[in-house]
């Protein structure tokens, strides 16, 4: 019998300890562990590296990286309601999970991990984006991770692969995209979830690039595509008038007809523009 075998079906832990899902901490517990251990898998050979899980809640994919073999699992859970349940595991895997509790936003989990580090997490929906950003800009590259293996809404997993013309294009497909290799990995529909949220849900793995896909400095870079992109619907001679005064002679330097909008320009294209604005 394996470990995991050995611990109590999840829909019983919930009821045991009382873990109604919460809204406010944006709670959807995904309680099948082949689906857990599935999505373990897609974080790639854990058995040299330490793991960062973000929102463990009861802890099904918390039990899929252990099983999976993750050689230590650092879990960061704001919800006390779920340290007991998190503790059954730790107590069924001695000295291979350590459990932080607080806010994710506001703890350095460097201090508890040693590298290879990786990061797999159904993260919760309120604070999933604003962490996918602090990872993609670090200080310095590469970053403290190999790789991200994320559960977002579908809306948001198709924002970081998307590509130049679609609708889904922007900030967030430049920053995935210049430092990393993104791709969707699994999907998943509502009932899938304790309880079901209103929309579909996708895994994105995302592999860190020993350095950026093409050369731009990193601030000018989020300066230009944040810009861009919150006036989308101008051309970008109109949306960046306030970045140069020769704005359309800088545009044309990095190879973008001025009358262009941004859902239209290219990674590679931007990054030019960030190194025209830049000299």
């Amino acid at each position: 019998m394996s470990v995991i075998d050995t611990l109590p079906p999840l829909r019983d832990v919930i009821a045991n300890h009382q873990l109604s899902a919460r809204k406010a901490l944006g709670q959807n517990f995904l309680l099948d562990l082949n689906l857990t251990a599935k999505i373990a898998r897609q974080a790639g050979d854990l058995s040299q590296c330490d793991v960062l899980e973000i929102g463990p809640g009861p802890g099904g994919l918390t039990r899929g990286l252990l099983a999976e073999g993750a050689r230590r699992v650092l879990v960061i859970e704001k919800d006390a309601r779920c340290l007991p349940a998190l503790e059954e595991i730790a107590a069924a895997y001695p000295g291979r999970l350590q459990i932080l509790t607080g806010d994710a936003l506001e703890i350095d989990p460097l201090a508890h991990l040693t590298p290879p580090i990786r990061v797999a997490a159904n993260l919760p929906y309120n604070i999933g984006t604003e962490l996918l950003v602090r990872w993609l800009t670090p200080a310095e590259w590469p970053p403290y991770w190999q790789s991200l293996t994320l559960m977002f809404q579908r809306e948001v997993a198709e924002r970081i692969v998307a590509q130049p013309g679609s609708k889904a294009y922007g900030r967030l497909a430049i920053l995935a995209q210049w430092r990393s290799t993104a791709r969707i990995v699994m999907s998943l529909p509502p009932e899938a979830f304790t309880p079901p949220p209103k929309v579909s849900s996708a895994v994105v793995h995302l592999e860190a690039l020993p350095a950026p896909r093409y050369p731009a400095d990193a601030a000018v870079l989020s300066h230009v595509v944040a810009t861009a992109f919150n006036q989308r619907r101008k051309m970008l001679r109109a949306a960046l008038k306030g970045l140069a005064p020769n704005i359309e002679e800088v545009l044309e330097a990095a190879g973008i007809p001025p009358t262009e909008r941004a859902e239209q320009v290219s990674l590679e294209r931007f990054c030019a523009l960030a190194r025209a604005l830049k000299a």
